[in-house]
């Protein structure tokens, strides 16, 4: 049979971008469709926009720091519009950047909402492409629990586009965007309670990370409340919003963030036309080459359930490109050891197995940690402390995990993520001379494994 095309993803996210950009290299002929934005979630109300307003928010320890070295000015004052304006057209400079790696790539673009027809056609825009193969590349979107006055609560979404920086601000939710949101609201000036349902939050991580950045959170100024869950939202006469929780207490704030947890947009693609099968989650079920059920149809990034991180997507789709259309180039995408940050204030960055997973593993452990003052700070009166942490096989030498949590984690932690892939044991680490006077030397410079109880 003749198809339109080779190749026909549908989302135009860093993953479905990936793959159409170098199937197209490889001689296929691709097309896209995007319903929303180009491209997805982390350029638009994701990675990129969160990052920036992270910069935006750590200014305001930078002016408090500064007189600690002799610079006096007079009281610095934010304005949310302008923050956001100038996000705004960052970000669209980025579509437009994305449009052109398509066009210039081959790739033809398709703006409006594709769904399936059956397993080789598309239909979008009232007009039907057909297809060899299939990439659904999605995505994910927010998820509010169904409590009574959901409909009060913002999300990632919407907080990217608020008209003003709220005054007082309740964040519920312990991952990844929740801890960076707090640090967000509460560095441009915001008051910042953080809620969460469980013991302590940032569950996966390293237990030392968990339990030191609430200490750091609170020298900053953020209210962490955890076994807290809201039961309602209300909204009062002036405007208030009034949290109740299940334990009966009360919060007043003008804004409620959500960042519980994201789920796979699947809705309305058409999915019930083929044999494409969804896990208890929601999530796409793919084989490891990414194959659906169906065998025209793949799927990857955060529509599938593996590590909703944008390399990872970026990995994925070059996976299925050259699976597909250059597959002496194959080879399959490798989970382990990939790093991340949490652009909190303090960053995190880690790279590895945690304490727990490789004491899970059967691993005989030697543990290297450090918490000190950074050099930058001395001049101040800021408390903060960075935490140095690496897992060490005892048997072997070979470090397992590297974790941190202070100013540059994410870039620090990348450099690490390298020596790691390598197979670097702590001998390495020992006889890697190191960069004086830095935060990062620490990590060459631990000598005396902590004593903890395994």
């Amino acid at each position: 049979m003749n198809y339109d095309y080779d190749l026909y993803v549908i989302g135009a996210g860093s993953g479905g971008v990936r793959a159409s950009r170098f199937a197209a290299g490889f001689g296929a002929r691709a097309a896209i469709a995007e319903s929303r934005y180009l491209g997805g979630t982390c350029v638009n109300v994701g990675c990129v926009p969160k990052k920036l307003l992270v910069y935006g928010a750590h200014y305001a320890e930078d002016f408090e720091q500064a007189s600690g070295f002799g610079w006096t000015a007079q009281a610095p004052r934010f304005d949310w519009p302008t923050l956001i304006a100038n996000k705004n057209r960052e970000i669209a400079r980025l579509n437009d950047i994305y449009r052109d790696l398509l066009v210039n790539s081959g790739v033809a673009l398709h703006e409006g909402h594709a769904r399936i027809v059956d397993p080789h056609t598309v239909e979008i825009n009232g007009e039907h492409h057909t297809a060899r193969h299939i990439l659904v590349a999605t995505g994910s979107w927010p998820f509010v629990p169904e409590i009574p006055g959901r409909e009060h609560a913002i999300t990632s979404n919407e907080a990217f586009f608020l008209q003003e920086l709220p005054r007082r601000v309740v964040v519920v939710g312990g991952g990844y965007i929740a801890v960076e949101f707090a640090s967000i609201f509460n560095g441009l000036g915001a008051e910042v309670t953080q809620l969460y349902r469980g013991e302590l939050f940032l569950r996966g991580f390293d237990q030392s990370v968990r339990e030191h950045l609430p200490d750091e959170l609170a020298k900053k100024g953020v209210a962490l409340r955890f076994k807290s869950n809201p039961a309602r939202i209300d909204k009062l006469a002036d405007g208030t919003l009034r949290v109740t929780l299940q334990d009966g207490s009360t919060l007043d704030a003008d804004c409620v963030f959500y960042a519980t947890g994201r789920r796979a947009m699947v809705d309305g693609l058409g999915l019930e036309n083929t044999r494409v099968r969804l896990d208890g989650q929601g999530y796409i079920e793919v084989d490891d080459d990414y194959r659906t059920a169906e065998p025209s149809i793949l799927a990857l990034g955060d529509v599938i359930d593996r590590v909703p991180l944008t390399p990872v997507a970026l990995a994925e789709g070059m996976a299925v490109a050259r699976q597909l259309f250059h597959p002496e180039q194959y080879r399959r995408v490798d989970y382990k050891l990939i790093p991340t940050a949490v652009f909190s204030l303090p960053n995190i960055g880690t790279v590895g197995l945690t304490e727990e997973q490789a004491r899970a593993d059967g691993h005989e452990l030697k543990i290297f940690e450090s918490r000190f003052r950074p050099m930058k700070l001395t001049l101040t009166e800021a408390q903060e402390k960075t935490l140095m942490k690496l897992v060490v096989d005892a048997r072997t030498d070979r470090v397992l995990g590297c974790h941190m949590v202070g100013p540059e984690a994410g870039e620090i932690i990348q450099g690490l993520a390298v020596a790691l892939k390598a197979g670097a044991t702590k001998r390495i680490f020992d006889e890697t001379l190191g960069i004086h006077p830095t935060a990062a030397e620490e990590f060459v410079t631990l000598r005396t494994p902590v004593t903890r109880a395994a």
